[in-house]
């Protein structure tokens, strides 16, 4: 049973939610980043186990608690990991206030008509049945949209609401994230197709059943205004899509309704070698920064 107390935050509050979900494709990158080369680790073991301390020194930072972060998205093996002695999701909301979602895609398939589906997803009843038993509250799934292609993005919507009607079987929240590429050539083309592709999708769904969207920040501001208005939607959260922090907190100030669910965005200032002190600043003034643009709008 879901905590009403979670789901009252992850519909109202004040704030963004923390994207913590990077997956075996993205984290080499984000480790180099951090400050921890290729050759610090041997094999995906030794590596998500260097994320996974990441993850850690993040979410035990004094700046990392639930008055501005009110939800994290977290990796499977983050989800099945501890902080301090604890599961991970438990320790994010009775320690910290963070509500904890968990990514489920495996990745992308090839790209086909302008866009790369989700791969199938096995073993996923499972995998939710478990993020249920940790006190996990939703979930995220990511697919690409890199064209303008009507049927490509039609293809990619109907995945999207596919999957999350089996999520929300199992009581879960889900996010769908169909991404469009800042890199696209007619990025505000496409975003006008998601935006009716969505909008079927949403007047689609059965009574009572209720999602949240993670989207890229759009080219015209307010251009999913009609989306953060729906009854169906519970949230709409923009990711980051490799917008440096400033650009992305701009672009999303100018969004009204939306949050901010960044990922690079928040731990780009972050490096292993900082000191306790200097981490906790730094990762306190990306979230400060991050917080003002979800909630002060112009």
């Amino acid at each position: 049973m879901v905590d009403g107390r979670m789901a009252s935050q992850a519909h109202a509050k004040a704030g963004f939610i923390a994207a913590l979900d990077q997956s075996g494709g993205s984290t080499p990158g984000a480790l180099r980043a951090y400050g921890i080369p290729d050759s610090a680790y041997s094999g995906d073991a030794e590596m998500f186990a260097k994320m996974h301390e990441m993850r850690v020194r993040i979410i035990t930072s004094p700046a990392f608690t639930g008055a501005k972060v009110i939800g994290a998205i977290l990796f499977e093996a983050t989800m099945d990991g501890e902080a301090q002695g604890r599961p991970v999701p438990s320790y994010l909301w009775q320690e910290r206030g963070v509500v904890p979602y968990l990514k489920v895609d495996k990745g992308l398939e090839a790209e086909r008509d302008g866009v790369s589906l989700m791969k199938p997803i096995p073993g996923l009843d499972g995998l939710l049945e478990r993020a249920v038993k940790l006190g996990v509250y939703g979930t995220k799934m990511r697919s690409v949209i890199n064209l303008a292609s009507q049927d490509g993005i039609a293809a990619i919507a109907r995945q999207q609401f596919e999957i999350g009607a089996q999520i929300s079987r199992h009581g879960l929240m889900p996010i769908l994230e169909p991404e469009i590429s800042i890199k696209s050539p007619d990025k505000a083309a496409a975003e006008a197709i998601l935006l009716a592709e969505l909008l079927k999708g949403l007047d689609a769904l059965p009574d009572g059943e209720r999602v949240m969207l993670k989207l890229t920040i759009p080219e015209v501001p307010d251009a999913y205004a009609p989306l953060t208005a729906h009854d169906r939607v519970v949230r709409v959260v923009a990711l980051s899509g490799g917008y440096k922090r400033p650009d992305a907190c701009r672009r999303l100030a100018a969004n009204q309704g939306m949050i901010a669910s960044f990922s690079r965005a928040l731990i780009d200032d972050l490096r292993q070698s900082m000191s306790d002190a200097e981490f906790d600043a730094a990762l306190a003034a990306a979230i400060d920064e991050i917080y003002r643009a979800s909630t002060v709008k112009v």
